[in-house]
């Protein structure tokens, strides 16, 4: 087994005295080297000190990057030996799991995914729908409002959302796929992003789920273009929130998108 990391770019470059945006940028330099192959499944990582060095960052820093990593599944630590990057994960088969969700740019990368999706099974909703499946949207929206005013993240009723969109589009795969994505997709179970928000937590949640009754009243108005537009538009709006907390973060002028 080896242990190396390619040095990068950002090596000479002095870094501002940002904590949380280093532990940001030590987590998405050694995912990035696990993607692209230079380290590879069964590959130990550098040590602490290595990192150290290289980041010239702090221990604390360093191991709770390292803890994030292994939340993500992308690595495992071995007590008294070291951190090895994962074997037993499954090449040549789709899937996108916890570990894809490792940093912002993941979460991303899987909005821009969704958009595609949902924006077309928003059109097929609106063609399609039921009385009972208005009701369960319906059902989700008043859930989402009520999570709100309990101080929740209202993770549970966006999901359900969004699934009750899947369901109604009378296409099976369409709600198999969001069964098997689950709430992960919802950028709030890994990135806290109504803390960070400029509005505030409230008002942030409130315009999401004002989204929300937009593609609900396209669909119940069996408007197919309206309710691709109100989901673009509502996803759109997701990845663009992420992009500005991301770069906020990454130079120093806000808090960013803080992730959970």
């Amino acid at each position: 087994m080896t242990s190396h990391i390619t040095p990068g770019p950002l090596d000479d470059v002095p870094r501002a005295r940002r904590p949380r945006g280093l532990v940001t940028e030590i987590v998405e330099g050694l995912a990035s080297s696990i993607r692209e192959g230079q380290l590879l499944p069964g590959d130990k990582l550098p040590t602490e000190a290595e990192i150290m060095v290289r980041f010239d960052v702090s221990r604390t820093v360093v191991r709770e990057a390292l803890s994030r990593l292994q939340a993500s599944g992308l690595v495992e630590t071995r007590h008294g030996i070291g951190t090895f990057v994962i074997t037993n994960r499954d090449a040549g088969n789709f899937k996108i799991a916890a570990a894809d969700f490792a940093t912002v740019a993941d979460v991303i990368s899987v909005l821009e995914l969704r958009i595609s999706l949902e924006t077309e099974a928003a059109g097929l909703a609106a063609q399609r729908r039921t009385n009972e499946n208005l009701e369960a949207m319906a059902t989700a929206l008043h859930a989402f409002q009520d999570s709100i005013h309990a101080d929740s993240d209202a993770v549970p009723p966006d999901f359900q959302f969004h699934m009750e969109v899947a369901r109604a589009t009378g296409n099976r795969h369409f709600a198999d796929l969001m069964t098997y994505l689950g709430t992960m997709i919802i950028p709030r179970t890994r990135v806290n992003t109504p803390q960070s928000a400029p509005e505030g937590r409230l008002r942030y949640l409130q315009r999401v789920n004002g989204e929300h009754e937009n593609i609900y009243n396209a669909i119940r108005s069996q408007d197919p273009e309206a309710a691709r537009a109100a989901m673009r538009t509502h996803l759109s709006n997701s990845r663009e929130r992420l992009r500005k907390g991301q770069a906020a973060e990454t130079t120093g002028t806000g808090q960013g998108a803080h992730e959970a």
